[in-house]
């Protein structure tokens, strides 16, 4: 069982951008049948490195060509959107893609990506919340007032009450934002008690605890797996650096999220045991029998296609050699 995380970044030295999208998608119908549970879609805007700003658009192009990998966009940043157009959209996404597709929905922490939009960062929690309530009412699919107009999203999507929706976040906030609306939580950092903090505000507000995810201490969350780790390294050292420096850099003096790197060099990155990790396929194939998946992210810091594949097929190797043993 494995994953797959898309976050389409290109730095000038990565390969074109058209190779790296169609790459994604072909990744995404290749991997469905091979133990793929997942692709996971990111949103960033106006980077140096080009991440991807539209995870709808890419997320649709991938429903079109595949039939049942689950498809989660995580996450979301709720202020940048317009509920209305963004409740038509997620409507059709979820008729082509027949319910496959779910929903994190975060605040965003890049000071530069509120000036783009022309919002004030200060103003990001309400804002949330107050879209958030009139896209939850309009998944529904019936007509909703507000504001004194009428708004009718059609057509409607073939989930009942609308695709599956949580609240990505590292605070007792995001917890409280998705307990009061009967939400599930992704959790980006796992300081004590948010745990018990967000199953109790659930129940204070007249709901059972959704699905909620926590991240382990320690465990990766960009894995690749190769037949030459030191090799491995020497090739896809320098994107995963890249990757590691960048998303750093996002989150300066936050040390709380669990997928942040500070290593400054390949060594350290490779030393550190964070959450950047090239594994044997015998290593790979003990974290899948522990019961854990492999969280890759195939095309990691714009990593050309031509020596992603490879690294791609290993872990569907390890994947293999997992099932077998586990009938053994």
């Amino acid at each position: 069982m494995f994953t797959l995380r898309f976050d389409m970044r290109a730095p000038v030295s990565a390969a074109p951008r058209a190779e790296l999208y169609a790459a994604a998608i072909e990744m995404c119908a290749w991997a469905e049948t091979r133990g793929a549970i997942a692709a996971v879609l990111s949103e960033h805007h106006g980077t140096e490195d080009n991440h991807l700003p539209s995870p709808l658009v890419l997320a649709t192009a991938i429903a079109a060509r595949t039939e049942a990998l689950r498809i989660m966009l995580a996450a979301v940043v709720l202020p940048f959107w317009d509920p209305v157009r963004l409740a038509e959209d997620m409507s059709v996404l979820d008729i082509i893609s027949n319910g496959r597709v779910a929903y994190a929905f975060g605040l965003g922490h890049r000071a530069q990506e509120y000036e783009h939009f022309g919002i004030e960062i200060g103003t990001r929690g309400t804002l949330a919340d107050e879209k958030l309530s009139l896209l939850l009412a309009l998944l529904r699919g019936e007509p909703v007032r507000y504001e004194g107009r009428r708004i009718h999203v059609t057509p409607a999507g073939v989930t009942p009450g609308g695709p599956h929706i949580m609240i990505a976040g590292g605070s007792a906030a995001a917890a409280v934002r998705a307990a009061r609306h009967g939400l599930g939580f992704l959790a980006q950092a796992n300081p004590a008690g948010l745990k018990d903090f967000y199953e109790s505000q659930c129940r204070e507000h007249g709901h059972e605890p959704g699905p909620a995810q926590f991240p382990e201490p320690d465990a990766p969350t960009t894995v690749f797996v190769a037949d030459d780790v030191d090799k491995a390294w020497g090739e896809l050292g320098p994107y995963l650096l890249h990757d590691a420096v960048t998303a750093a850099g996002y989150r300066h003096g936050d040390e709380s999220v669990a997928s942040i790197s500070r290593a400054a060099s390949v060594t350290e990155l490779r030393e550190a045991p964070g959450p950047y990790r090239i594994f044997t396929i015998g290593e790979a194939v003990e974290q899948l029998r522990s019961g854990r998946s492999l969280p890759l992210l195939p095309l990691c810091g714009g990593l050309p296609p031509t020596l992603a594949w490879p690294y791609l097929e290993h872990a569907v190797a390890a994947v293999g050699r997992a099932n077998s043993e586990g009938k053994a």
